[in-house]
């Protein structure tokens, strides 16, 4: 197992303080997705700043090493720097970086600008030694929140052939080698209009109200070892109806359903139209389950150095590659959208050796 000498890990230490900057400077900047230029040109700059050339396609930032070599394997370093929007429980200014008590706190900081300093100081660390034997894209992307088509989705066909990848997103820097799928339909439940006070009508509201008992109880019968089961949650219901005294036609609700691996999204569609009496309509079908095998030279790097692999409930990026990638970075899920959110600094100088360790031990 190689390991880092003295003179990598001061290497760390400079390319960490250096990057914490960065995430301030970040951090600064609102970056809701679709308005992340200004974040992009910040990380456009700080690359340009340590001399390396620096390609950009909408908000999409991305480099390769100094001595990219086409016949090597290429791994992809990923994560996004658009943020959703602060929720109102912020007690501290969302866009002011506060460093204190070791932590920094402040929009993004930990979804995803720790994880994404984090894979940006890896790249340098790595950007202009000779003879590796893989060669680095370093790419920071858009729209991740919102699953958009304008982040890591348009950017892949304009990167060099990727082989396999790490994405950077807060696992307490433990290996996410499986991501349940995420699954969105509207469903319509209908009835017929009539007046309220002569009892009219067929009350489409209650018609959902029985579908979405189905959801609020059912299990899929298919388990999985990594991810465990398909789990479903109606996240909102509303009507079109705006007067008080009219039995409303039609009741829409959206079902949140995360998807193991042993299933295919049509196979869960089928399973739902069998059992409730709503229209069914699949909104979102492009995030589906994603998994990297345990033999693979990144997981093999890291149990090596005795990381823990886990099965992952919430859905990234890593959907939408057509290859293996781990998802890994410093920071913690449970802090994400959350108010005063932050990440721990030494999370992120850990995070850099760490990965720079996985890498050396490919």
């Amino acid at each position: 197992m190689k390991t880092l000498g003295v003179t990598e890990n001061e290497q760390i230490d400079r390319i960490f303080l250096e990057t914490k900057e960065l995430l301030k400077k970040m951090i600064a900047i609102p970056s809701f997705s679709k308005e992340e230029d200004r974040t992009a040109e910040a990380i456009e700059h700080f690359l340009q700043g340590h001399d390396i050339p620096v390609k950009r396609y909408l908000n999409n930032v991305w480099a390769v090493n100094q001595y990219f070599d086409e016949k090597k394997l290429t791994i992809l370093l990923n994560s996004h720097h658009d943020t959703v929007k602060p929720n109102a429980g912020y007690t501290l200014p969302p866009f002011e970086p506060i460093e204190k008590e070791g932590k920094l706190y402040g929009l993004g900081s930990n979804d995803a600008g720790g994880p994404l300093v984090g894979l940006i100081g890896t790249f340098l660390f790595f950007y202009s030694k000779k003879d590796l034997p893989f060669n680095l894209v370093i790419a920071a992307t858009a729209e991740e929140e919102i699953s958009g088509h304008d982040g890591i989705e348009i950017l892949l066909p304009r990167l060099p052939r990727i082989d396999c990848g790490i994405v950077g997103e807060p696992t307490l820097m433990k290996m996410a080698i499986a991501e349940k799928g995420l699954l969105v339909i509207d469903c319509i439940a209908h009835g017929a209009a009539g007046h309220a006070a002569r009892n009219e009508g067929v009350n489409a509201v209650y018609k959902a109200m029985k579908d979405i008992q189905w959801f609020s109880s059912w299990q899929f019968a298919k388990d999985s070892k990594m991810l465990g089961p398909v789990h479903m949650a109606v996240t909102s219901i509303y009507t079109d109806n705006k007067a008080h005294n009219i039995v409303p036609s039609q009741c829409r609700f959206v079902v949140d359903i995360r998807v193991n691996e042993r299933y295919t999204f049509e196979e869960v569609i089928a399973e739902i139209r069998k059992h409730i009496t709503s229209e069914v309509l699949p909104r979102s079908t492009r995030l589906r389950p994603s998994f990297i095998a345990e033999s693979h030279p990144l997981v093999k790097a890291g149990q090596l150095l005795g990381v823990e692999a886990y099965g992952s409930p919430t859905c990234s990026d890593r959907a939408l590659m057509d290859f293996p990638a781990l998802k890994m970075g410093p920071g913690d899920s449970a802090r994400s959208h959350s108010a005063n959110e932050f990440i721990f600094t030494d999370e992120i100088l850990k995070g850099i050796q760490l990965y720079v360790q996985l890498l050396l031990n490919i």
